[in-house]
């Protein structure tokens, strides 16, 4: 490959990348024909053939001249990167006689150059090449690359002297390219991006190691069957949604992985389990590997840096600069990152700070966090910042200031459910029949189905119907006991690994053992811990467990727990953590409770990092100690005005937990929580949603509240996904506000489908109003009250299906979430539209078959958006470009 030869010889989309248009262009506007008088009359395109200046009665151009244009572009391509030095003379000649054999195939492909500008210049290159298969054989690999890269940029430019042409201009793709420019400004966006000749080498070893250190995934549960314990990240990543609020409190719903499209910063906060860390790994994945989709391409050329804050804060060290990044990350290459690399990438914004986990540096700890990370925005503003953290852990508008837009993670629909649920038992190899009948056990049982709202949920919930043939406990603590139970003792029991001299402890030993472990990481702040602290823990704890002392060293049995639990892991060489926090805090809760720590736990509810110790240590209590929790809980809220909402709002959260409590401490932490609503705030409203559906009996009705309350309070309980949320938000169908009107049927695949649709939508007011629609099912129960007349398509439904639906009926309203290629001639059977709009995250429609329909008087398309074949459309149909966030 190009790329390792030595020297520091760049790989093949640098050498092109770096051929720039004032170069370029002249050499090839020769290969074609010039437009004579009336050439703008042509109303139609034309083929690329009969434009070149090499073949047919037009020629001009020589086979000589063709070979001397084909040897200048791999002469300015060999001077302009230092390529020259490094392949022998005779090599860069046979280059130039295959680029010159590869341009000849212009003259004889059957293309027009409308199809080739559609097609792509990258397309179009392997296109040509493959016309020419000869023209590179007997070279080196590294000419060969060479010459795929110089043809490359050769038909990037070739496309954009199309565009050029008036008879083009004035035919087709006006506005698919934005303007004649458009095909430049990539060029010089690629140029800007492209590293120079002595960083290729290490960025493109720096890309495999991201690639190979962060492409895999480990699936809870998967290792319990006979598969693999970590699946490929491609295979086992599901795109979630984030949300966030847009101009005048309306919500914006995008794609997580598209979070950084058109904005240069983000916050993201997301509940334990939510994927925060898997977005962070596919981001950088993606970035690394080079291999974009059409939704991915405004990453191209950027280097990812993923800096998970648990592991740069490890021991109390000082967060690093950016010249340290690599090394504090452990990045085993870090010393061999050239002088000055890191402000070379930055300076020209081509970095991707992936910065992961806020919550997870401690609380005292979190204001110096935002103080580097302020420094490092104003030192190198220009680059892409991903910031994530746990809902909690920071305040609302935490980064605004910094031009931070901040976003949630949203809970899993039913159809991310039911998507995660088919592939995590593909993956497992265990069939159909598991996967059928626990989607009907999550969409039968309001209670399990509460809890299926996050990655991590859905896959203990997937390896506990699996490992029990169909069984499942219920409610979070029993999921949590029998996976520890699967993961101490029955896996390796159950697959044979314990033989003969390995260390054989107790289901309840290893507990003991790693809850002491995970009690040391709560008090200590941290997420991780060195081997050498783990070690003297449980030398201090193996005196009062002879049985387990006796079978090994404090340093093997620390060995065993690390390699058997399958609760831990060693994320470098001589550092501990769990395999996930959401252990670590059911753990160290259980040691709280057990080492009757309750004064403890009390005084440090107010830190977020505590929240969920709190809330499971509720649950290992019993019941008075449970009363003595919550009571210091109430108590400490009433004493404290700075800690007294978000006190009383965790006394609230924990009583799910409180399988038995004494009446008079329920009623009282339900007194208090009741004065905290309505919500009056986003931030509000999702905490009031952490309680659980407790908060439910709490939230007021409409009556007396303002038009925010009234906003937020639907806000809430749509936040809580279970159909007792249903009757509630009922109460407020008849507002005329269009946030909650909005909000109300956003949330509907969230619920069960017919019922939802009953109580709720078909009392909804139609103003303004878009229904989702995301399957066939939503559809039809739309029809079954009248239809509507703005339909919002969110979901894979066919054509025919929409025409069999609403044809007949009052549509006129249509907004399609669509590929950039759909064809629309269906819509001429619904004779009632007037409006469409048309949404993707590729930018590009091809609208050419719109002419067709009559009735069509407005086509909507986001800001940015690139149209095919708009010119064809009636002089009657207005195209607007606006921001499209669910309106």
């Amino acid at each position: 490959m190009l790329a390792r030869l030595p020297g520091g010889l760049m790989e093949p989309a640098a050498i092109g990348a770096r051929l720039a248009s004032s170069v370029v262009a002249p050499l090839i506007k020769k290969l074609f024909v010039s437009e004579g008088p009336g050439a703008g009359l042509v109303n139609k395109p034309v083929r690329v053939s009969s434009l070149v200046s090499f073949k047919g009665e037009k020629r001009f151009l020589s086979d000589g001249d063709l070979h001397k244009i084909a040897e200048e572009l791999v002469n300015r391509a060999a001077q302009s990167t230092g390529v020259e030095e490094l392949l022998p003379s005779y090599e860069l000649r046979a280059v130039a006689h295959a680029v010159a054999d590869s341009l000849r195939a212009m003259g004889y492909i059957d293309m027009n150059d409308v199809q080739a500008v559609r097609l792509g210049h990258l397309a179009l290159s392997r296109h040509l090449r493959a016309q020419s298969p000869s023209a590179t054989l007997g070279l080196s690999s590294d000419a060969v690359e060479l010459h795929a890269s110089v043809l490359d940029t050769a038909c990037l430019h070739i496309l954009h002297f199309f565009t050029q042409r008036s008879t083009f201009v004035a035919r087709t793709l006006v506005e698919n390219i934005r303007g004649i420019e458009e095909l430049s400004l990539k060029i010089d966006t690629l140029i800007e991006r492209t590293p120079s000749p002595a960083d290729a080498p290490f960025e493109d070893r720096y890309a495999q190691y991201i690639s190979r250190k962060h492409g895999k995934l480990s699936i809870f549960g998967l290792d319990l069957a006979e598969s693999p314990e970590i699946w490929p990240l491609d295979a086992a990543y599901l795109s979630l949604d984030a949300v966030g609020s847009g101009a005048g409190a309306l919500p914006v719903v995008l794609p997580a992985d598209h979070v950084l499209a058109g904005r240069n910063r983000v916050l993201l906060r997301g509940v334990a389990g939510s994927g925060k860390t898997t977005l962070v790994q596919w981001l950088a994945v993606s970035t690394a590997r080079k291999e974009l989709d059409e939704r991915l391409l405004y990453l191209h050329g950027l280097v990812p840096f993923v800096l998970p804050l648990r592991t740069l804060t490890r021991g109390g060290a000082k967060l690093p600069t950016p010249d340290g990044f690599l090394a504090a990350v452990e990045c085993p290459i870090a010393q061999l990152q050239p002088t000055g690399w890191f402000d070379r990438v930055l300076r020209s914004g081509r970095g991707l700070i992936l910065v992961d986990g806020i919550d997870e540096v401690p609380e005292a700890e979190r204001q110096e966090a935002r103080r580097w990370l302020q420094d490092l925005v104003c030192s190198y503003p220009s680059n892409r910042w991903l910031v994530t953290s746990r809902p909690s852990a920071v305040r609302a508008d935490w980064l605004v200031g910094d031009d931070f837009v901040e976003l949630d993670m949203a809970p899993m629909s039913r159809e991310n459910v039911a998507e995660f649920i088919n592939r995590w038992h593909r993956a497992s190899g265990v069939g159909d029949r598991y996967a059928r009948d626990l989607l009907r056990a999550v969409q039968a049982k309001q209670d399990l189905g509460r809890l299926a709202t996050n990655p991590l949920m859905c896959a203990l919930i997937c390896a506990l119907h699996q490992d029990r043939r169909g069984y499942l406990p219920e409610g979070r603590k029993e999921i949590y006991d029998a996976a520890l139970s699967m993961l101490l003792s029955r896996r390796d029991r159950e697959r044979g690994i314990n033989k003969p001299g390995t260390p054989r402890i107790s289901e309840e030993h290893n507990i003991q053992l790693v809850q002491k472990l995970a009690y040391w990481l709560i008090r200590n702040g941290r997420s991780e811990m060195d081997q050498s602290d783990a070690v003297e823990l449980l030398t201090r704890a193996l005196p009062a467990m002879p049985k387990v002392a006796e079978q090994g060293t404090p340093e093997e049995i620390y060995r065993h727990l690390l390699v058997r639990s399958g609760l831990l892991r060693e994320p470098s060489v001589g550092t501990l953590d769990f395999i996930h926090r959401t252990f670590q805090d059911y753990l160290g809760a259980k040691a709280a409770v057990e080492g009757l720590d309750f004064d403890f736990l009390i005084g440090h509810a107010h830190l977020d990092q505590w929240e969920d110790v709190i809330r499971m240590s509720v649950a290992h209590a019993r019941p008075m100690e449970r009363e003595r929790l919550l009571t210091g809980l109430i108590e400490r809220g009433d004493s404290s005005a700075r800690e007294n909402q978000r006190l009383h709002l965790l006394a609230a959260a924990c009583l799910e937990h409180a399988t038995e409590l004494d009446p008079a401490v329920r009623a009282e932490v339900e007194r208090r929580a009741a004065a905290l609503i309505p919500p009056r705030s986003t931030e509000h409203a999702r905490s009031l949603a952490d309680v659980g559906p407790i908060v439910l009996d709490l939230l007021p009705g409409p009556q007396s509240l303002s038009g925010d309350e009234v906003y937020f309070t639907v806000l809430c309980a749509t936040r809580v996904a279970t159909d007792a949320a249903i009757p509630v938000l009922a109460q407020y169908r008849e507002i005329q506000d269009l946030r909650v009107r909005r909000e109300l049927a956003r949330v509907w695949s969230r619920f069960e489908c017919d019922r939802y649709a009953d109580e709720i939508l078909a009392h909804l007011g139609e103003e303004d109003l878009y229904f989702p629609v995301s399957t066939l099912q939503e559809l039809l129960a739309l029809r079954r009250f009248g239809g509507r007349s703005r339909i919002r398509v969110t979901g894979e439904i066919e054509a025919r299906d929409i025409v069999r639906v609403c044809a007949g009926y009052r549509l006129t309203h249509l907004w399609m979430e669509c590929a950039a290629g759909s064809t629309w001639e269906w819509l001429k059977h619904l004779p009632n539209l007037h409006t469409l709009t048309l949404e993707n995250n590729q930018m590009l429609f091809d609208v050419s078959s719109l002419e067709m329909i009559k009735s069509l008087q407005t086509l909507r398309v986001p800001e940015g958006a690139q149209l095919i074949g708009s010119e064809n459309l009636p002089p009657s149909t207005e195209i607007v470009r606006e921001p499209l966030n669910f309106a």
